[in-house]
């Protein structure tokens, strides 16, 4: 009864906690492209949005595809294609990325979604690497050039995204409103029902839960978000390509949400941030990048396995509970 009276009494101050930590986060991301290279800054926010995406999917589902670079490189061609083609706008190319990414997502979680552990994971690795093949050979793509020069364009008609400064608030407003998103649906009586999932299937069947449409609906939310990750990337660099879509995409973002911590709202926000950093600040170097983030891949399974995030909040469960 104390331990229950206890818990219920730190709830709003881990709410009031949670919100000042919230509102200095978004201060800081608001002020860093001030005092770093912008370019760097939309990298780390796009692959963070889409670790946060595939994290919805294994982290709160417990759900590992290797084919979540179909949606992001999928969307970066569609909204290449809208915005260069068609001459579209910014936001509606990327709003017509995220369609074709649900639309994907939708066909391949329909054929892979009754499968469960590694059997799901090859299925989506098959159907993305089928997706890329397809990409190198249409003429949509432009195979292995890639769609290039695609216009940053005006934002509503009315924000010059030419401008540095301007892509970049318009990007965070994007991470924002996906991150957002996706914490509303984890706290959602939907999200309760896809860790319910995630913990004991045969139990949410038992109740009554219809799982295989729940884990369809949450494989194409995830599919969507990544695909508006993949669609500002697009916009971002000005460019779509076969990199995008290949496995190694699937494999980079695994990276981040583990070594960020899997489950965990922040952990692939870390991450990705991680990754991104030492790719850009180590390119110009001898030392191979790849070799350094699989060393740090290592050192996290063997001795972090919960990921950086995780780590430090079992850290602070052991210290209130050791407190308490």
């Amino acid at each position: 009864m104390a331990v229950g009276t206890q818990y219920l009494a730190e709830q709003p101050r881990l709410r009031t906690s949670s919100m000042v930590l919230g509102l200095i986060a978004i201060a800081a991301l608001l002020a860093a492209p001030f005092f770093f290279y912008p370019v760097m800054l939309m990298s780390v926010l796009c692959f963070a949005l889409f670790a946060c995406a595939f994290n919805l999917l294994i982290g709160y589902v417990g759900l590992l595809s290797f084919g979540h670079a179909a949606f992001f490189g999928g969307a970066a061609y569609f909204t290449a294609h809208a915005a260069k083609v068609w001459g579209l706008e910014p936001l509606t190319s990327i709003l017509i990325g995220v369609a074709g990414a649900a639309v994907m997502g939708l066909i391949i979680g329909f054929v892979a979604i009754r499968r469960q552990g590694i059997y799901f994971a090859m299925i989506t690795l098959a159907l993305s690497q089928m997706f890329a093949f397809i990409c190198l050979q249409v003429p949509f793509t432009h195979g292995e050039d890639g769609i290039q020069g695609v216009p940053r364009g005006n934002l509503l008609g009315l924000i010059d995204l030419n401008q540095p400064l301007a892509m970049y608030y318009v990007t965070l407003a994007i991470f924002l409103f996906g991150f957002f998103a996706i914490w509303r649906i984890v706290n959602s009586p939907f999200g309760n029902i896809l860790k319910a999932i995630r913990e004991n299937e045969r139990r949410a069947v038992s109740l009554g839960y219809r799982v295989d449409r729940y884990k369809l609906g949450a494989f194409v939310m995830s599919a969507a978000l990544a695909g508006l990750a993949g669609g500002t990337k697009a916009i971002v660099f000005q460019f779509a390509t076969l990199t995008d879509v290949q496995w190694q995409m699937s494999g980079e973002v695994i990276l981040m949400t583990l070594l960020g911590g899997i489950g965990t709202m922040i952990g692939p926000i870390v991450g990705a941030g991680l990754v991104i950093a030492l790719q850009n600040y180590l390119a110009a170097s001898d030392f191979p990048v790849t070799v350094l983030i699989g060393i740090i891949f290592v050192i996290c399974v063997l001795l972090f396995r919960r990921g950086i995030v995780g780590e430090i909040i079992e850290l602070m469960r052991r210290k209130s509970k050791d407190a308490s």
